[in-house]
């Protein structure tokens, strides 16, 4: 016989409905529990137990074999933990080292995270082609739902089944056993064996198909990396690759030399930046330092002060202006030649300085101080020179600075 008719025969053998299990059924709790309490003595594995309702006795005693699934499982993540980390050493320590305030290029802790999210996402992909494979998907019903009386097992009835795969299973005894343990029926259920629960026939070739068009994008990106062209690339998504304005360093035709970078144009100034009030925006009057301020103080400016000044200045200067603050403390103990203490600001010299002076201070920094005019908006710069002004006077009040209600209260309380 040649081989194609032998492997025509063993297809059609295989096309054969045959003997799959036994099922048989059972009325009551105790039966299907003393039922599969024997076949468990018995030897039997390959069963399985069908029940409305979790039956506690018997959890356990039903096949729960051990298979290279959770192995498999295993070796994908492991496979997206290994991934993760090569890619992101060849990206950040090989292929383009970049250096973070003198960070290793590589180092494990920094690349958990993006570690963690491949091995899950690995893992799981694993576990859903793993429950393909091992489990013999497709199969869309398995061949106790041709029984009959098995539509009851969601209402009054225990069902227990045994595999013809089962080395002792003997269809004559093995039933007479279940008969014999109580079983009111026990049906013999006929159906395809596994092997032949294949894949539609269509369905590979759909795959390969799929598979190859997603390598496509892949294939395009390694060749634009090898090598250079002239034309630009091809943007299926543009989305705001491609605008009506010049890039920096562009060429433009519009202009005799042919840049896009511009100048300011000598004499002009935009619109809303003429800033012609010195004493509001430089602190100045006439040329000299404004002693007064240029709006009315209240409370709330006051309060608004204090609050831009424990953000920008407190951290030098210190929340009562002394000069102690964190970063200040931290220069002392580093014991650096190059710092310089920040200014005590209830020194003579501070508070003799115009508020014109310090708004100036704010605005251009002095000395090592920097300067905050492109951080601190302008009135958020005279609130801090309000607030300072407070601060001062905070540590040298008077008697007549305090109102009549506030000195009432407090003789009242030297007297109690």
């Amino acid at each position: 016989m040649s081989n194609s008719k032998k492997v025509s025969l063993s297809i059609q053998e295989a096309q054969v409905e045959r003997p799959v299990c036994l099922l048989a059924e059972f009325e009551s709790v105790a039966g299907i529990i003393r039922a599969t309490k024997a076949i468990k003595q018995v030897g039997f594995r390959h069963f399985d137990v069908y029940t409305p309702f979790p039956i506690h006795e018997i959890s356990g005693l039903e096949r729960m074999r051990v298979t290279i699934f959770r192995w498999f499982i295993f070796l994908s993540g492991l496979s997206g933990a290994t991934v993760a980390l090569l890619l992101q050493w060849y990206t950040n320590a090989f292929n383009y080292p970049f250096l973070v305030s003198g960070k290793p290029y590589f180092s494990l802790p920094a690349n958990i995270p993006i570690t963690f999210e491949l091995t899950i996402l690995f893992s799981a992909l694993g576990t859903f082609l793993g429950i393909l494979f091992f489990g013999g998907l497709p199969r869309f019903a398995h061949p106790v739902y041709r029984s009959n009386v098995f539509k009851r097992v969601t209402n009054d009835r225990f069902f227990i089944s045994i595999d013809a795969t089962e080395p002792a299973f003997d269809p004559i005894k093995t039933k007479d056993a279940l008969l014999s343990l109580g079983a009111s029926t026990v049906d013999e259920i006929y159906g395809f064996p596994p092997s032949t629960y294949l894949l539609p026939k269509g369905l590979p070739y759909t795959l390969l198909i799929l598979v190859a068009i997603a390598i496509v994008p892949l294939a395009n990106i390694a060749l634009i990396r090898s090598k250079s062209s002239p034309v630009p690339r091809l943007s299926i998504i543009p989305d705001m690759d491609k605008q009506q304005k010049l890039k920096a360093q562009a060429e433009s035709t519009l202009f005799i030399d042919g840049r896009a970078m511009r100048l300011p144009v000598a004499g002009t100034i935009a619109r809303g930046e003429l800033r012609e009030d010195d004493h509001f925006y430089r602190g100045k009057i006439n040329g000299d330092w404004a002693t007064t301020f240029p709006l009315t103080i209240s409370e709330e400016f006051i309060k608004r002060g204090q609050n831009r000044f424990e953000i920008y200045c407190a951290t030098c200067h210190g929340l009562d202006g002394y000069g102690h603050g964190s970063t200040a403390k931290r220069a002392e103990e580093l014991e650096q030649a190059t710092w310089v203490p920040p200014s005590n600001l209830h020194d003579a010299t501070v508070r003799a300085r115009q508020v014109g002076h310090i708004f100036n201070t704010i605005t251009n920094g002095i000395r090592n101080m920097p300067a905050y005019g492109s951080q601190i908006p302008v009135l958020d710069r005279w609130a801090i020179v309000a607030y300072v002004r407070a601060l001062q006077r905070s540590q040298r009040a008077k008697l007549e600075d305090v109102s009549l209600e506030m000195r009432k209260e407090l003789e009242a309380r030297r007297k109690g």
